[in-house]
């Protein structure tokens, strides 16, 4: 699949209306979605026929496209299960099968490495502080490949758009500067 291909259809998935500041929910555009999977699947190798687990998954986005770019079984879990019945709206209209859980990443209690690549947006820890370290900690203990997780900085070139979705927010939309970060357990 073309990258411009993979970014239209990650740009017709449904996305939060109402998000929940308290769990930092920002929708993964799909300009960034597509390139971080895309990178993941043709520099590494990191997707087609890999078991992913999406972590954090919101609407689905990561894991989608992970699913798009061929990869065996998607997993994805959230603890919100809004965001889950948007998620698996999402998989069904492209007619994808991919598991969804409703559970928080730290009661998962996978351990065994059966999952080859995570692939994450996880709260960047502006609300709850090291929320983005937990996950980081986690997915390091379950993926047996790679693991591909944004974190927010101030100093990188990679730009986060986040529209305007709660009260607080002065603006329509802003870039948040994000890196992505590639681990190997």
């Amino acid at each position: 699949m073309k990258l411009k291909q993979l970014e239209g259809l990650l740009g017709s998935l449904q996305q939060f209306s109402n998000p929940k500041v308290e769990l930092e929910q920002y929708p993964t555009g799909p300009h960034i979605a597509s390139r971080l999977l895309y990178m993941a699947e043709n520099t590494f190798g990191g997707i087609s026929g890999k078991v992913v687990a999406d972590f954090g998954c919101g609407c689905g986005t990561l894991g989608i496209a992970s699913a798009l770019l061929g990869a065996e079984h998607v997993i994805g879990i959230d603890v919100d299960s809004q965001s889950l019945e948007i998620a698996s709206k999402n998989a069904a209209d492209l007619e994808l099968d991919i598991d969804f859980i409703w559970c928080d990443i730290k009661n998962l209690g996978w351990r065994d490495q059966s999952v080859n690549t995570v692939v994450m947006n996880p709260p960047f820890g502006t609300r709850k502080k090291g929320s983005d370290m937990e996950f980081l900690s986690i997915a390091l203990k379950v993926a047996s490949g790679a693991v591909y997780s944004l974190h927010k900085t101030t100093t990188r070139d990679l730009r986060f758009d986040v529209p305007q979705l709660y009260k607080f927010h002065k603006k329509k939309e802003v870039d948040i500067a994000v890196d992505l970060w590639r681990f190997v357990p």
